[in-house]
């Protein structure tokens, strides 16, 4: 049973105190793989995805059957400044779209065979232009974690998480900027297709976000608060449950790595749970992906969001786990292993 969140203190704490995985499920598993009809280390990094997600899941012999794919959707206030080469009106009008099945991430999870849950998160409340002021309030974060927390369905074995906020890629930016460092123009990336001018645009309001807020920043839940947004917040929210569930998770784009870096300097191994699944073409992502520690299993130049990477890399997993699981041994298969 997943326990509730009543506080920002509560979430940290119930975060840090995450349990890991299971080491005797994740050493059966490393067994396994070295009795399986293939010449050792020939599925390459196959073998360390399957042993990787069995001991988060407790087994040996797993299998993928419940993906859960869930989409948040948020509005930010910075897009006030001229960030985005859409309107804002555009992320009520994808959340339609989302709940009509016509998006690609509607096609991509069910070609998984995953659920598919889409929540939009006080679209006619935007943010604050955190240029000018905190993004959110202490208790709109906790309510925008508490949205990502609750979203979770405790008997899904894989979760993917996905977004939707005309601005965002700005506030992930900025909270790139805000955790590692380094200068405002080389977190910030095109996002929805600014020319040269709407980059440099961006750039300028990454570093005045920065610059505000970097002395209230001591974490992850920091950072959010003040840079962040609502659909950000949420898949925090929700792969922090995942945590505490023992939920395998796979990482999306800029944006997703983003609110999973809020995590990461939140509490240590908070992402122990989670693979990358792609590398997407916003240009700072590779290197967030590497500050996260994470390689990712793909790059095909995506920049869509919508968790739609994640979701099209859930195929590599279950390939993973089909090979270790489904596979015979050599004792099973009568066949001599040397």
């Amino acid at each position: 049973m997943l326990p509730q969140i009543s506080s920002l203190d509560d979430f940290r704490a119930q975060l840090r105190a995450a349990a890991d995985a299971d080491g005797a499920a994740t050493a059966g598993a490393e067994a396994r793989n070295g009795q399986l009809t293939k010449p050792p280390g020939a599925l390459g990094r196959l073998e360390d995805l399957a042993i990787w997600y069995a001991g988060w899941r407790g087994c040996e012999r797993p299998e993928i059957t419940a993906p859960q794919v869930i989409v948040f959707a948020g509005n930010h206030g910075v897009t006030a400044q001229g960030v985005s080469a859409f309107p804002a009106e555009v992320t009520a009008q994808m959340v339609l779209n989302f709940d009509h099945g016509g998006a690609a991430i509607n096609q991509l999870a069910k070609l998984a065979g995953a659920r598919m849950d889409v929540h939009a998160l006080d679209l006619d409340r935007p943010t604050q232009d955190f240029t000018k002021a905190p993004a959110m309030s202490e208790d709109e974060l906790l309510s925008a974690l508490q949205t990502g927390w609750n979203a979770v369905d405790s008997e899904a074995d894989l979760l993917v998480v996905g977004e939707m906020g005309i601005g965002n890629t700005t506030a992930a930016a900025a909270l790139a900027c805000a955790l590692f460092g380094g200068d405002a123009a080389d977190w910030t990336g095109r996002g929805t297709g600014v020319d040269d001018a709407g980059l440099a645009n961006k750039a300028r309001v990454v570093a005045e976000g920065v610059a505000l807020h970097r002395s209230d920043i001591k974490d992850g839940l920091d950072a959010l608060m003040r840079l962040g947004g609502r659909e950000i917040a949420a898949m925090a929210g929700a792969m922090a449950a995942a945590r505490l569930l023992r939920i395998p998770v796979i990482l999306d784009g800029y944006i997703c790595c983003a609110a999973a870096a809020c995590l990461m300097k939140t509490a240590a191994g908070a992402l122990d749970h989670a693979v990358a699944g792609h590398k997407g073409a916003e240009a700072a992502h590779f290197a967030l992906l590497e500050k996260l520690g994470k390689e990712p299993l793909l790059t095909l130049g995506l920049r869509l969001g919508e968790g739609s990477g994640a979701a099209l890399a859930i195929q590599i997993l279950k390939g993973a786990i089909a090979c270790h699981s489904g596979m015979a041994t050599f004792a099973e298969a009568g066949v001599s292993d040397g």
